[in-house]
């Protein structure tokens, strides 16, 4: 049964709505999916009635920046209550520090001759900051077009490249994440359930023996192996670590967007499948 548990909307840094992703995901023969937008669960209502609508089991889900000591992360939290005023709390508390970092990059950005109304992009967004979103955002002002072609050296930049030069600049200032202590997420879980999962561990290099066994201890559940972010061998290296710890695993897509420009490949659905029968204890996230 192919199923999708990272997904990601226009609630965070995607570019289609709840309502268009779950028929995308239905159209591509997804039997159950998780919407797992960044720092927010505000597209989650919309999610679920859509996947309702579309004969899909949706599952409650979420994707956090955390940090335990001085190890930075991704998780991906499943079926957790997404009414606790408790979760909310953290999460608008993450949603504030994001904004603030990002209004002072713009203001730099400002300085440097970019045309910028910082406000009325930042209240645009008022779940999660996406940085993809406000590059656009800037691009699209055809007098910072122009300037960005001209400091770039590149006639057609791409958003990676975009954001590399002016948001990931040690020169300029780099807008980074909103962290959260994991030892306070795996607290609250204890009081609003669900599953904790590592996310995309091999596209940052978290793939470390020593690092699983202490999260282990701390109480994480399982580890997303199947991610287009992963080579073949990360695939088998996990799968084994997944099994030494007796980890739930899991997958999915990382979909954002549709590529655009005409390129024969749009998005990971057309080379990359997630099968339930290639992932251990799966049933214990999705039913």
């Amino acid at each position: 049964m192919l199923i999708d548990l990272q997904l990601h909307s226009t609630y965070s840094d995607g570019y289609l709505t709840p309502t268009a992703l779950a028929g995308f995901i239905a159209r591509e023969g997804v039997k159950i999916a998780a919407l797992t937008d960044h720092n927010t669960v505000g597209g989650q209502d919309e999610f679920r009635a859509a996947c309702q609508k579309h004969g899909l089991k949706s599952v409650t889900g979420l994707e956090l920046y955390v940090k335990l000591d001085n190890h930075r992360m991704n998780i991906l939290w499943f079926n957790f209550d997404d009414t606790s005023p408790d979760l909310h709390d953290i999460l608008r508390a993450s949603q504030r520090r994001r904004r603030r970092q990002a209004r002072l990059l713009l203001e730099k950005l400002k300085r440097r001759g970019l045309t910028i109304g910082i406000n009325k992009i930042l209240d645009k967004y008022d779940h999660y900051v996406p940085v993809n979103h406000v590059a656009d955002d800037i691009l699209a002002v055809p007098r910072n077009k122009e300037k960005i072609k001209r400091e770039l050296g590149i006639e057609n930049p791409r958003e990676e490249q975009i954001i590399s030069q002016y948001f990931r600049n040690k020169d300029i200032g780099v807008l980074r994440e909103s962290y959260i202590n994991i030892k306070r997420i795996l607290t609250l879980r204890k009081k609003i359930g669900g599953r904790i999962i590592l996310c995309h561990p091999a596209k940052h290099s978290y793939v470390r023996r020593e690092m699983w066994q202490k999260l282990k201890h701390l109480g994480l559940d399982g580890v997303e192996i199947l991610s287009p972010h992963h080579s073949i061998g990360a695939v088998m290296y996990i799968q084994e670590l997944a099994r030494e710890f007796n980890f739930i695993t899991t997958g999915g897509s990382d979909f954002h967007r549709f590529e655009g420009n005409n390129h024969i490949l749009q998005n990971a659905w057309q080379y990359f499948r997630v099968d339930t029968k290639c992932l251990s204890s799966i049933k214990k996230i999705i039913g």
